[in-house]
């Protein structure tokens, strides 16, 4: 079993989260034939793809913006129980967790009341920058 939880992305506390129990391949981006589809301006129709290998979970990045790893671009990696990833270098976080039923149980990071677990294809609208759109509080450039 694999999860992913989406972070809030200042925050780093869950906003959602997916659970895969039997898929080989898992595929994150844009478009809606992915198993998690995010809109943001830096996710890729086609972004990345988790693979379960028999030496363990892999990650592939096909996105032009890239896939992050402690702020480090990665083409391919392994996944570590309990990692982040980053799509694009300003994008949606994800920690996944690997073998966790409940993937917000964690003793530093409580399950936010508004997160939801998802057990299959989801839409996820991520906006970069919210500060950054025309509204009363923001100021006028």
């Amino acid at each position: 079993m694999i999860s992913l939880t989406l972070l809030h992305p200042t925050k780093s506390v869950p906003i959602q989260s997916w659970t895969f129990e039997s898929e080989s391949v898992i595929k994150i981006g844009r478009s809606t034939d992915n198993h998690v589809v995010m809109y943001s301006a830096v996710v890729s129709r086609h972004h990345l793809e988790l693979i379960n290998k028999p030496e363990g979970w892999e990650i592939v990045n096909y996105g032009t913006n890239g896939t992050y790893v402690d702020g480090e671009p990665i083409a391919q990696a392994a996944v570590v129980d309990g990692m982040v990833i980053r799509l694009g270098e300003s994008g949606p976080k994800i920690r996944i967790r690997i073998g966790v039923t409940d993937p917000n149980a964690s003793r530093t990071q409580p399950r936010s009341p508004g997160s939801r677990q998802n057990k299959h294809k989801e839409q996820v609208t991520f906006i970069t920058n919210p500060q950054r759109e025309n509204s009363p509080e923001s100021p006028s450039e």
